[in-house]
């Protein structure tokens, strides 16, 4: 029997995630005896066969970890974080939630004395700076952000708990996720997703950067089956390096936009305007938007054929008019 935990479970991407683990009945061989949702407000709770509770717990609160793990957990999905634009905006914020909260976890984890499975959420935003245009894999890290550096820390702390046997971690750097559902937040790249799903649904969007302004992404359908996948690799098959760059796509705004009227004609387009927002530039522009992801390609994990594809996802999916 597998009990898993999902921190940020509140999340867009922990709601999906819980939803597929819900589906999918079993993880690594066994039956899923039990999910538990953490976030800062109690998440919502999916129908289910199983157990699934939703917590309402800070995890930069250090008397967390030990209150979530009366029970042991075999598999923790650490997805809940500070978005890159507010942890730019709030420096205290950012560290006590992304570096703190994530240290909270592990020794928690590491305190549970049963080696769960750690899946932790890192981010592209490890990458920047004095690195090569194009990524590949074994790249010294050279984040450009506090988002990126807290991110980068967490992969550090994840490596060295799994070295040392405390846990059986593996880290995974998401490319941006479009398109996003709900409404905007504070990520950096949040407008990534606002230029389709606002437009899609009807409402004006405005792009902060040029057409040709070319990113590094996948589809949310896409991270969940990953993150499902993670748990199922062996450890070992990682190697000294728990951490790597999940497969995604290179595309131009102009390119997404292309592929998004060929799904849904050119009324969503005409809604996009076009003002440089100056307070985002800066962020976007150190981000690298062309990777080799060999090593997980070899792994098994898998990257989007095309934006269509993500297009007619979030309308049979997130589309405000799908939802209940």
């Amino acid at each position: 029997m597998t009990n898993i935990l999902i921190t940020g479970g509140g999340g867009f991407i922990g709601q999906k995630l819980a939803k597929g683990l819900i589906a999918r009945g079993s993880l690594r061989g066994a039956p899923i005896s039990g999910i538990t949702l953490v976030d800062l407000a109690p998440p919502p709770v999916p129908e289910a066969d199983i157990p699934v509770a939703g917590l309402a717990a800070d995890i930069s609160d250090p008397a967390t970890g030990p209150a979530l793990f009366t029970t042991s957990f075999d598999v923790i999905y650490h997805l809940a974080a500070v978005v890159s634009g507010a942890a730019e905006l709030d420096f205290d914020l950012g560290l006590r939630v992304n570096l703190m909260g994530t240290l909270n976890i592990l020794d928690a984890a590491r305190q549970s004395g049963n080696t769960p499975i750690v899946v932790y959420a890192s981010s592209v935003a490890v990458h920047g700076g004095e690195e090569p245009e194009i990524i590949t894999d074994g790249l010294e890290l050279n984040p450009q952000t506090s988002y990126g550096t807290q991110k980068a820390m967490g992969e550090l702390l994840l490596n060295d708990m799994t070295r040392k046997g405390f846990l059986d971690g593996r880290g995974l750097r998401l490319p941006t996720v479009s398109i996003r559902p709900g409404r905007a937040n504070a990520a950096a790249s949040s407008f990534m997703s606002g230029i389709f799903r606002e437009p899609l649904q009807g409402e004006p969007s405005n792009c902060p950067v040029g057409a040709d302004f070319a990113i590094w992404h996948t589809a949310p359908r896409t991270v969940v089956q990953n993150l499902i996948h993670a748990a199922e690799v062996e450890g070992a098959a990682f190697g000294p390096n728990r951490n790597l760059n999940l497969p995604g796509r290179t595309d131009t705004v102009a390119e997404m936009i292309a592929a998004m009227s060929r799904v849904a004609g050119p009324e969503p387009e005409a809604l996009i305007t076009w003002n440089r927002e100056p307070e985002i530039e800066p962020i976007v522009m150190g981000w690298r938007n062309h990777y080799r992801p060999e090593k997980g390609l070899a792994l098994g994990f898998t990257a989007d054929e095309s934006f269509e594809n993500s297009v007619r996802w979030f309308l049979e999916e997130d589309h405000r008019d799908k939802q209940p």
